[in-house]
C-alpha cells in the first residue's frame, strides 16, 4: 500500500502503553497512558486458538492499519501496546511496516486481553 486515502482509516482509536504509578497509599500499581490517538481500520481476522509449542495460545484476531509512526519502530515496546476502540480492548503483538515503506502500519492484535 504505497498510499493511505482518508476514507479508508475510519476508527480513532487509542494506541496506549503500560505506566507504574503509584496509588494514595504509595503503592505502586499498573495503569496505561495515551501515546497517539490515531485514526485506523480495524479488520476482524479469525476468532480461533491453535495449539502452538504444547500449550493453547490465542491466535490474532484483528489487524489494525494506522499510518506509520516511530513508536512502531521498537519491537519491545510495540509488545506492551495495546488499542483502545469504543470500549473494546486490543492486545497487540506485532506492527507490520507495510512494504518498508514509512507508509502504514498493520498491527497485528487479539481483542479481549486486556492487561489492566
Amino acid at each position: 500500500m504505497s498510499s493511505i486515502s482518508a476514507g479508508q482509516l475510519c476508527h480513532r482509536v487509542r494506541i496506549q502503553l503500560p505506566t507504574v504509578a503509584k496509588d494514595v497509599l504509595g503503592a505502586p500499581t499498573q495503569t496505561w497512558i495515551d501515546v497517539a490517538i490515531v485514526w485506523a481500520d480495524i479488520q476482524p481476522i479469525s476468532g480461533r486458538e491453535a495449539r502452538i509449542a504444547d500449550r493453547i495460545a490465542s491466535v490474532v484476531t484483528h489487524q489494525i492499519t494506522v499510518r506509520h509512526r516511530s513508536e512502531f519502530d521498537d519491537p519491545k515496546s510495540v509488545a506492551q501496546m495495546r488499542v483502545l476502540y469504543r470500549g473494546r480492548v486490543f492486545a497487540i503483538h506485532n506492527a507490520l511496516n507495510e512494504d518498508e515503506a514509512n507508509v502504514s502500519v498493520i498491527l497485528l492484535a487479539s481483542e479481549g486481553v486486556s492487561n489492566g
